[in-house]
């Protein structure tokens, strides 16, 4: 018969007590090596948009999961700041960093509202009807203002009673389209979130 060291009959009860105490709460460790987790990305789909926010324009990387399906609504997951973008490369403000609030937000606005003259409260339009409604509302304010020429006969073409203000977290390309449209039409007071 083999005889046991003190020092190893301490080794042997320690590590049975270890093992035994460990088992009983639920750990072992065949299940725990053989579990990885999921990465939490790893099914959504990738959009690359800009921060809302302030006139800086910082890239975003927004993850939403939803097959597409007609039946499925999609849903942002989360959002990180873009490493190739070149304006933030990949960091964000506290602001831009907690989007995904933003976004789930219980009084986000999903679409256009009116108010008519007179009235206390807003109802809900489609895009179509609004965006006609500012068609309409333009054409006519610039019918009734238009100033082709000035008094001592130079031909300005003209258009000060209505402006625009654009969106600083535009891309280039964008802000030159709308600068183009908005003095094609003759309007003077144009400004843009980006200067100030």
């Amino acid at each position: 018969m083999n005889q046991m060291s003190r020092r190893q009959f301490l080794r042997v009860t320690g590590a049975t007590i270890a093992g035994s105490s460990l088992a009983v709460l639920g750990f072992a460790p065949a299940t725990a090596l053989a579990e990885v987790r999921q990465y939490k990305l790893a099914r959504t789909t990738e959009t690359r948009n800009t921060c809302p926010y302030c006139s800086v324009g910082c890239g975003l990387l927004m993850y939403g999961l939803g097959d597409g399906a007609k039946n499925a609504a999609a849903s942002i997951i989360h959002i990180e700041g873009d490493p190739d973008h070149p304006v933030n490369r990949g960091t964000l403000c506290p602001k831009g960093a907690s989007l995904v609030d933003f976004i789930h937000s219980p009084g986000r606005l999903l679409e256009p509202k009116y108010r008519a003259p007179g009235s206390n409260e807003w109802t809900p339009i489609s895009w179509d009807k609004a965006l006609d409604r500012i068609a309409k509302l333009m054409k006519e304010d610039r019918d009734a203002n238009f100033i082709e020429k000035t008094e001592d006969g130079k031909t300005v073409n003209r258009w000060i009673s209505t402006g625009m203000l654009a969106a600083s977290a535009a891309s280039n390309e964008v802000g030159y389209l709308t600068h183009k449209a908005m003095r094609t039409m003759g309007m003077l007071p144009f400004d843009n979130q980006a200067r100030v």
